[in-house]
């Protein structure tokens, strides 16, 4: 074959395909556009089993605002006007929504994370990005709570860091169930065993007033029961102060030794 008709051939094919490639878009574009939506697909990202908002309610909210896709054609269907609604939630962090040739219309959607709750006159949420959400009407999530004299101002910023740091400490995330501002801003820290009271101070140098409990736990209320003492105090450097119910307080020294530190006599 001469290589002028070779190339001609080659044209040929290549206009075929192109020609059929053209007219397969336009004929399954104009196919989607009249396709009618048959399902509504709502999917929930990386909710951590804290639902927040439900699938109904998303439906509910769409339905309200006379946005649910369910029997419109495709082309009538704005996936933006859906998410601008769904974005205006509390709950909602980030949604995404788009249609499909098959007719379903998907949202999916990622919730806020809840950090710590507060409860006091306005209870709510403080979540990992330290911005406020409401409290849902539909699921308490399982997390730190905070009470008293709490501002938003210091929950987003020093308790933020605070909780922060009882979360990635597997020992104090398991401890510490709930956390109280007194009226001087002083912090009172309630453990999930016995009855006892741990007063902190103020947030300052935390870790070293926790580092001294965590001793006293291990070489003295681990030997002696958790609720021999009804208030333990961290305030004082080098010291914990256990005051026994109806009794004055016992100073315990905390000593430190190259080992390790280690409580100055058994409780």
């Amino acid at each position: 074959m001469k290589p002028i008709w070779k190339y001609i051939l080659i044209a040929f094919f290549a206009i075929l395909v192109l020609g059929c490639l053209v007219f397969s878009l336009r004929y399954f574009s104009g196919r989607e556009k009249d396709n009618v939506c048959r399902k509504l697909d709502i999917i929930m990202m990386e909710d951590n089993g804290k639902q927040l908002v439900t699938e109904k309610e998303i439906a509910q909210i769409l339905d309200d605002n006379n946005l649910n896709p369910v029997g419109k054609t495709i082309k009538h269907i704005r996936t933006e006007s859906i998410e601008e609604l769904l974005r205006k939630n509390p709950m909602i962090k980030v949604v995404q929504c788009y249609k499909t040739p098959a007719g379903v219309v998907t949202i999916r959607i990622l919730q806020r994370s809840p950090k710590f709750r507060v409860v006091g006159f306005i209870s709510y949420y403080v979540d990992a990005d330290r911005k406020t959400m409401p409290v849902s009407m539909n699921y308490a999530a399982y997390v730190p709570v905070v009470s008293g004299r709490t501002t938003v101002s210091m929950m987003t910023s020093k308790m933020f860091d605070f909780i922060s740091f009882l979360e990635e400490n597997p020992f104090w995330n398991a401890q510490i169930e709930q956390i109280y501002v007194c009226d001087d801003l002083k912090i009172e820290l309630v453990p999930r065993v016995g009855d006892t009271i741990i007063k902190l101070g103020t947030l300052d140098n935390y870790q070293a007033k926790l580092k001294k409990l965590h001793k006293l736990y291990l070489k003295g209320l681990n030997v002696v029961g958790w609720n021999k003492y009804k208030v333990i105090d961290l305030r004082y450097k080098d010291q914990v102060v256990c005051s026994k119910v109806g009794q004055e307080p016992e100073l315990k020294k905390v000593i430190t030794e190259k080992k390790d530190s280690i409580i100055s006599k058994k409780l």
